[in-house]
């Protein structure tokens, strides 16, 4: 049992993280309530984490090979705990988003080491043992978020989906200080400082400006955040085109197969998790179920995709991964559209499930093939970076969905009006992207899972 204690500390970590994605979604209309916070707001309180999570998951990697993975993921456990009590205790919205980027700070800094801890604990047929249970739990966590957010804000209130951190944040930081292995500094390795800020920039900017799109698209603020975002990605490409230290090598971005990767991450989360937000405020605020009841909705599309993952996963190793994940994004978006087509001023929640059994699909099939697919495609030594691409954009697409499909809703005026347009989006996206990925790399290689 000892050996696999690594992997236990690990897994804890990754688990904790990925469900604070997705364990906000059923407790937005008790958050709303009790901060009288605006719907703007509410959109914050998903995307701080996100974007932060998502904007320094490369450069904390950069850090962690500096300074030591083990030390890095103890240190990032000790951030996400205390910003979690932060976000239990906020007195208002304000005070709430910033305690919920700081959590993205600590997050970031334990997924970014992930890798490099299994690496270093693991060889052989136990790596692949790792990784295999590794994968598992990181695909279940953002569906089971909405289920746990549902017990513990109906149960107990909307704090604890904060405090419910703290118990295994300890957990994790007393097992790792004795399970990981010691660390192996980077004494020459520099941190990109410009790049990461650029990058932050480009993604914070973009995000705000399609979040405050929902009031007008031609108002001075919405122009500016989409013209200071633009200097942002200007600067970030320019920055990583001359830095000997750069988080992203733009070499990459010559090879059709990973950009098309990198695409399909994006809209993976954009399509399959984003409007479940906006379904949660509608099964709540409109059809006036409780928030368990609205956690559970959410269940099928957990179950298909676990049982996808799980049992047909193993027999994918040896497939061009190009068709195996156009078909999952297929998938996802049909789910999307049926959810659209079901929805109306009529409906009750069973109108969604079709939809997100057919969704849960998808992400059974596209996810565990996605890091693969990224690996397949680039120079084995930059393996480890294009998975580390593979996880930022995931987390980037569900930040974007979330404004995106915020403005949809808003504009079509909530309820079910706006969650019909806001699946109809996602549906279309998904399919779209389905095209654009089947002419993805050929490389025959072993699948490693990747985090959703």
């Amino acid at each position: 049992m000892r050996k696999w204690m690594p992997l236990v500390v690990v897994s804890l970590g990754t688990f904790m993280l990925l469900v604070d994605v997705t364990i906000v979604n059923v407790a937005l209309p008790d958050m709303a309530r009790s901060l009288g916070t605006s719907f703007s707001a509410l959109q914050w309180v998903m995307d701080a984490y996100a974007l932060t999570l998502a904007a320094l998951l490369l450069g904390l990697g950069g850090v962690a090979d500096l300074i030591g993975h083990r030390i890095s993921y103890i240190a990032g456990l000790g951030v996400f705990a205390l910003s979690s009590l932060a976000c239990a205790l906020a007195p208002d919205s304000g005070v709430l988003i910033a305690a919920r980027a700081v959590q993205g700070i600590g997050a970031a800094a334990m997924f970014a080491t992930t890798f490099a801890l299994l690496n270093s604990s693991y060889s052989g047929r136990d790596r692949g043992t790792a990784y295999g249970v590794w994968g598992a739990v990181s695909g279940a966590s953002a569906a089971v978020g909405p289920i746990l957010g549902g017990v513990l804000t109906q149960g107990l209130s909307w704090h604890w989906i904060f405090l419910v951190n703290l118990p295994v944040s300890v957990a994790a930081i007393a097992l790792a200080m004795k399970a990981l292995p010691a660390d192996v500094r980077q004494r020459d390795r520099r941190i990109d400082l410009p790049g990461i800020a650029a990058f932050t920039v480009f993604a914070g900017f973009l995000t705000y400006g399609l979040i405050e799109a929902g009031t007008g698209w031609g108002r001075p603020v919405v122009v500016l955040s989409f013209v200071v975002a633009t200097a942002g990605l200007i600067g970030f490409v320019a920055r990583e085109a001359r830095s000997a230290d750069a988080m992203v090598d733009l070499a990459l971005f010559r090879r059709r197969g990973f950009v098309r990767t990198l695409l399909a991450a994006l809209v993976l989360n954009f399509a399959a998790f984003a409007a479940l937000t906006y379904a949660s405020i509608w099964l709540q605020a409109v059809l006036g179920l409780s928030p368990v009841q609205a956690g559970l909705v959410s269940l099928p599309m957990a179950g298909a995709a676990f049982l996808v993952s799980a049992v047909i996963g193993r027999h994918l190793h040896h497939r061009a991964p190009g068709p195996i994940i156009a078909a999952g994004l297929a998938l996802i978006g049909i789910g999307a559209l049926l959810d659209a087509l079901m929805v109306d001023d009529s409906s009750s929640w069973p109108a969604l499930l079709a939809g997100l059994v057919v969704t849960g699909l998808g992400v059974g099939l596209a996810t565990p093939t996605l890091s693969s697919a990224a690996m397949g495609a680039v120079p084995v030594q930059r393996g480890g970076m294009a998975a580390g691409m593979v996880n930022t954009m995931r987390q980037l697409g569900f930040a974007i969905g979330i404004a995106v499909l915020g403005t949809v809703w808003t504009a079509q005026g909530g309820a079910a009006t706006g969650l019909s347009a806001a699946f109809l989006v996602a549906g279309i996206t998904g399919v779209v992207a389905a095209l654009m990925v089947l002419a993805l790399g050929r490389s025959r290689t072993a699948n490693v899972p990747v985090a959703a």
